[in-house]
């Protein structure tokens, strides 16, 4: 459960929590920015019609072209819009790449590759909708409920899950926080690996400097790779083991190295360099990514890499095309065009094991 609290001089004082007028206004929210729920797509078409006369919400597609159906409970009960999205997974399922670009034609009143282009920064796939998932929003789900979705994301690998918003008041202004019922990006992976090959095995990394905390060159110097400030960003660390060989990607410039997780992730004040040296004993170029080494929740967390190539972010090694992901941690699946084309490069560029 969500909570909010305000800092005061006398400690922390709860935000009361309350609920929105008109929960239609979620779509319209969403619509506009995917990103509110944590959905890096674009947004092909609203209130879409089914060939069985269904109307999904919101129809949306990825980078890699595949959809993503995005389904509001509103007054719907919760095992009625699971019921619903999967019914409406099986029509979107069927639908042709041809059938995709007329969607969105209706929608842009111009090509998918302009809006495409405009929105992600790269050229549209050849082939769409190789895959889809399923996202509800809800601002309460029952238990039975939420056993249900993670019984198909989780047991049948479907890509389900279920967006969470919580609505607080205060001042007379209301606040909206929303939350996962699941990690979203391994409910895509998952259910990716299943339908498609098998994994390359190769991670990406992004490790992008965070101005004054965080640094490439601590990482290249020191062999590691960090992340921080709160459990969100440090989490993705745990994926990573022993042995996986991972490619860095520097935040808006390129990718900057190659190399092998030598140790998982610790917080920060724990992590001893090739030398066997602390932090805290090293120069630092970002000497503040130790602040908060005394809060579990907002310390840094550290995975030991053996960096086999590394590069100044001056020399930092990109194509136009070539793959990018905002969150910490991801797999390169090599049956991705833009993730083939990327790992491709990289091999040339970096290496591989």
């Amino acid at each position: 459960m969500t909570s909010l609290y305000e800092i005061s001089e006398e400690g922390l004082e709860p935000v009361p929590r309350s609920t929105l007028a008109d929960e239609a206004m979620l779509e319209g929210w969403i619509a506009k920015d995917p990103a509110m729920i944590g959905l890096d797509v674009l947004v092909i078409g609203q209130q879409v019609m089914t060939d069985h006369k269904g109307k999904i919400d919101i129809l949306a597609i990825d980078r890699g072209g595949d959809l993503c159906i995005v389904e509001l409970k509103r007054d719907k009960t919760p095992r009625d819009v699971v019921a619903q999205v999967l019914d409406y997974a099986s029509w979107v399922s069927g639908l042709s790449t041809k059938r995709v670009h007329e969607i969105a034609m209706d929608t842009f009143k111009c090509r998918l590759e302009e809006k495409f282009r405009e929105h992600f920064g790269t050229s549209l796939p050849e082939n769409l909708n190789a895959n889809h998932s399923m996202v509800i929003v809800a601002s309460e789900f029952d238990a039975s409920s939420r056993r249900i979705v993670e019984y198909l994301a989780e047991e049948h690998d479907l890509s389900i899950n279920t967006a969470f918003f919580t609505v607080f008041e205060q001042g007379g202004k209301q606040l909206l926080a929303t939350e996962w019922l699941m990690d979203q990006q391994e409910v895509v992976e998952r259910a990716e690996s299943k339908k498609k090959a098998p994994w390359t095995g190769y991670w990406y990394v992004n490790a992008g400097s965070f101005p004054g905390y965080r640094s490439w060159e601590d990482m290249m110097e020191y062999g590691f790779v960090s992340a921080g400030g709160t459990p969100k960003h440090a989490k993705p660390l745990e994926r990573l083991r022993i042995d996986d060989p991972v490619y860095a990607y520097h935040r808006e410039k390129g990718y900057v190295g190659f190399g092998i997780v030598t140790a998982q992730s610790v917080p920060a004040k724990d992590f001893r360099t090739s030398a066997g040296r602390a932090l805290c004993e090293v120069d630092l170029v970002c000497p503040k990514m130790l602040d908060r080494n005394d809060d579990p929740e907002r310390s840094e967390y550290v995975v030991a890499v053996d960096w086999k190539k590394a590069v100044p972010v001056e020399e930092a090694r990109r194509f136009p095309n070539s793959f990018y992901y905002r969150k910490m941690v991801c797999r390169l699946m090599h049956q991705k065009q833009r993730h083939r084309e990327t790992l491709e490069f990289l091999a040339e560029e970096f290496g591989t094991v």
